[in-house]
């Protein structure tokens, strides 16, 4: 099989804890080199995954020929400059979320890499999770009925720490929405076929003391009427997290707890009624259908590598393109948005 010959740009945070060890089970994947500004861990990463090379510089490792992909896990604030230079390199790009500071920064990358002719994708890996592609087969078949709510919560503990990117707004773009509830925000479109169309968001510090948000929550009416709740919080320990997904419709309920993480991991619970069933006055749930689904776990990150490096070999659609990322990005800007302003904002 052919393997893509990888470059990593920001070989720290999540690449050095949970891509990278992704990649090192892919079929069809190598990692070349490696880059980061400490050129200590530098090293270290290349030693850890067997690379050739490590940089402090990704324009060195760009200039490498036999690199056909590069994964960019860097902060946020250096996705832009740093997708343009690979995007020059004719480089295939997959890039962590958010694509960059703003949608409008993001919709240039789009942009630069369709005119580079380059392939650009987006590290939205949960849409990989045995379960949430289980959930969106279930949907498609109808076995829900008409989606009529849907609630998403992922939530971490994320205490003050010194130098943290993501607690600086001019670095990260946002807090624990544009951190963490997109996923959910994600996930939940992508499993039930629905787009957020207008939103009512706000976000607060309850806790920490930080510039960006550590309590976010925000409702969106979808296309079909639907509604979609969103809850964000850098502030609820880890071992009191949930990280729920609800979808509710005509028919069944699907109620999913702990799979939205890095890991392939959680439960899930499928509740069909009994389309016979008439008006009942007693609500009694005993006649509910409940199943335990049941699926084979993986690695998200090794499924998420090998579709990026599939498309790259046989030249087709990458399995998260960049425009979905970009519109989960305006919902997230609307969220704050509303949050300032006080008032709903269409999409």
């Amino acid at each position: 099989m052919r393997k893509i010959k990888w470059g990593v740009i920001g070989c720290g945070g999540i690449a050095d804890r949970r891509t990278l060890p992704g990649m090192m089970l892919a079929d069809n994947a190598e990692l070349v080199a490696v880059m980061d500004a400490n050129p200590e861990f530098a090293e270290n990463v290349k030693e850890k995954y067997n690379a050739k090379y490590a940089f402090t510089d990704a324009k060195e490792l760009l200039a490498l020929d036999e690199i056909e992909a590069v994964y960019i896990a860097s902060p946020v604030a250096f996705h832009k400059e740093q997708a343009f230079a690979a995007a020059d390199a004719k480089k295939h790009i997959l890039i962590e979320k958010p694509v960059a500071l703003t949608a409008a920064d993001a919709e240039e990358i789009e942009a630069y890499c369709k005119k580079a002719g380059v392939k650009l994708g987006v590290g939205f890996m949960m849409r990989f999770h045995a379960y949430h592609q289980a959930i969106k087969n279930i949907i498609a078949e109808g076995k829900l009925g008409n989606i009529v709510s849907m609630r998403g919560q992922f939530t971490c503990w994320y205490p003050e720490i010194e130098g943290a990117w993501r607690q600086k707004f001019a670095t990260s773009g946002g807090g624990s929405m544009v951190d963490m509830g997109v996923h959910a925000i994600d996930v939940l479109q992508y499993v039930s076929g629905l787009k957020a169309k207008t939103v009512a968001g706000f976000a607060s510090n309850l806790v920490f003391n930080y510039e960006v948000e550590d309590s976010c929550n925000a409702v969106m009416k979808m296309d079909n009427g639907a509604a979609m709740y969103i809850e964000a919080n850098f502030n609820i320990p880890d071992a009191a997290a949930s990280c729920r997904l609800e979808l509710y419709g005509t028919r069944g309920s699907i109620l999913a707890e702990g799979t939205l993480s890095q890991v392939e991991a959680g439960k899930v619970e499928l509740r069909i009624a009994d389309d016979s069933l008439g008006y009942n006055a007693q609500q009694d749930v005993a006649e509910l259908n409940i199943q335990d689904l049941e699926v084979t776990f993986g690695n998200m990150y090794t499924k998420e590598i090998e579709g990026f490096g599939n498309a790259i070999i046989n030249d087709t659609d990458v399995p998260v393109p960049a425009n979905e990322a970009i519109f989960n990005q305006k919902i997230v800007e609307a969220v704050y948005e509303s949050s300032k302003t006080g008032k709903f904002v269409t999409l």
